[in-house]
C-alpha cells in the first residue's frame, strides 16, 4: 500500500536557539497534524536588540502521512 504525504510550511521562533525553535515548530504541529515524519529548515533568521541575539526563527517544511490512523 502506499502512501500519500503532505507538507505544510509553518515558521517558528525561541528565545534559545535554531534547534530550540525547529523543536517548537514540530511540538505545536503536532497538535493539529498526525503522523509528522520530517522537518526541513528552509530559512533561518533571528531577532537583534543591543547586538545580541534575542529571538532565533526558523521557516520550515513538516512533511506527514495522509489518512494513517495512529495505532
Amino acid at each position: 500500500m502506499s502512501s500519500v504525504v503532505k507538507v505544510i510550511e509553518v515558521i517558528a521562533q525561541s528565545k534559545k536557539s535554531w534547534e530550540d525553535a525547529a523543536a517548537n515548530a514540530v511540538k505545536e504541529a503536532a497538535k493539529s497534524v498526525e503522523n509528522i515524519k520530517s522537518i526541513y529548515i528552509k530559512d533561518m533568521s533571528a531577532k537583534v536588540e543591543k547586538g545580541k541575539i534575542v529571538l532565533y526563527r526558523v521557516n520550515a517544511n513538516i512533511s506527514f502521512v495522509v489518512g494513517k490512523k495512529k495505532k
